[in-house]
């Protein structure tokens, strides 16, 4: 397996987990390349530059949803370019209590030497 861009897989969804908790779009954006893709709750979205809206964080994540964490993330393949991703996450309430768990499988690709995810098909709604 390629360990370097393994790491840089990791510190992408690293990133990603952090802008997302705190609520950053437009850090955000930045762990993505665009277009992404992503396939939950039956329903593929292509999403581009300015698709999500700060409400996303109000609606749609869990009542009370807080804050969520990686639980998982092993690798299935790594390339030069590519890594995939078998992932779990908790979304939680500020009590620490769960709202649930959600097995995910990502795709962070590397292009134009910019790690960012691709692809991801999520349980989660």
């Amino acid at each position: 397996m390629n360990e370097k861009s393994i790491d840089a897989a990791m510190k992408c969804l690293d990133d990603f987990m952090t802008a997302f908790n705190a609520r950053d779009l437009t850090a955000w954006e930045k762990t993505f390349n665009f277009p992404s893709v992503r396939l939950a709750s039956n329903t593929l979205a292509i999403i581009e530059p300015g698709y999500h809206k700060p409400d996303l964080f109000e609606k749609g994540l869990g009542e009370g949803w807080h804050h969520s964490g990686w639980d998982r993330r092993e690798v299935i393949h790594a390339g030069d370019d590519k890594v995939h991703l078998d992932t779990r996450f908790t979304r939680y309430r500020a009590d620490g209590s769960v709202i649930g768990h959600y097995d995910s499988i990502y795709v962070v690709t590397n292009e134009n030497g910019h790690w960012g995810i691709k692809a991801r098909s999520s349980f989660a709604p």
